[in-house]
């Protein structure tokens, strides 16, 4: 059973110019990703979708395959299932068909050492289409409705962190790890579909780099992971 990761990096970024390749904890951002796919045992092939040079050279020496997107797949516009598509036809072209696909996401490097194994043995025996990594929150959610806050909870009722129970935890898409089989991609379009799974990161991995200033948070946290 063949297994490709896919991590898409476009060289443009409206919120933070060149995000994939700002150095995060020593070395570009991006890296951290391939690093974490080359180390998992069950990956076969890692690449990288770029339509960045830079990107693309930086990727190779880290490790990566490249596959070169076209300029009209990667601008603001262009969703991540368009480049998750590309690679499909790509890999089609060289006469490759991975069975299972995984989607890194380059702005989420924090991730727990080894969990894409452990992630990967768990679509394979419980035969899920999908999977994602969730994180769980204690954050309490609140919806608008024109001027009135309608709350998701019981706030009259408001557990204590330490007495919440599995019914009152949520968890948040954390965007680090996406498998999905090339049948369930092909049949939805979607990374997602079917009977999805799930793996747990647990709450400090969730935080994502959007802005500037998580490149200072997320090395903060990653350094206290470290230690």
């Amino acid at each position: 059973m063949s297994i490709f990761c896919i991590i898409p990096a476009r060289g443009g970024s409206k919120g933070v110019p060149h995000k994939n390749i700002l150095p995060f904890m020593g070395e570009p951002l991006m890296c951290h990703s391939i690093q974490y796919a080359l180390e998992a045992d069950l990956v076969d092939r890692v690449f990288v979708s770029t339509d960045d040079k830079q990107i693309a050279e930086i990727s190779r020496t880290a490790g990566a395959e490249i596959i070169t997107r076209p300029a009209e797949l990667a601008g603001d516009s262009a969703t991540t299932e368009s480049a998750i598509q590309h690679a499909v036809d790509t890999w089609g072209k060289m006469g490759e068909t991975p069975e299972i696909i995984i989607l890194l996401q380059a702005t989420s490097p924090l991730r727990p050492a080894g969990s894409l194994d452990q992630a990967l043995k768990k679509f394979k025996n419980e035969n899920f289409d999908s999977m994602l990594s969730i994180s769980p929150t204690h954050r309490f959610f609140w919806r608008v409705d024109g001027q009135v806050a309608r709350a998701e909870y019981d706030y009259l009722n408001r557990p204590r962190r330490q007495d919440m129970t599995e019914n009152d935890i949520r968890y948040v898409e954390n965007g680090s790890v996406y498998i999905f089989t090339l049948e369930s991609f092909k049949s939805t379009g979607n990374r997602l579909g079917g009977r999805i799974g799930y793996t747990i990161f647990p709450e400090e991995y969730s935080p994502e780099i959007d802005i500037s200033s998580d490149f200072i948070l997320l090395e903060e946290i990653a350094k206290n992971l470290k230690s």
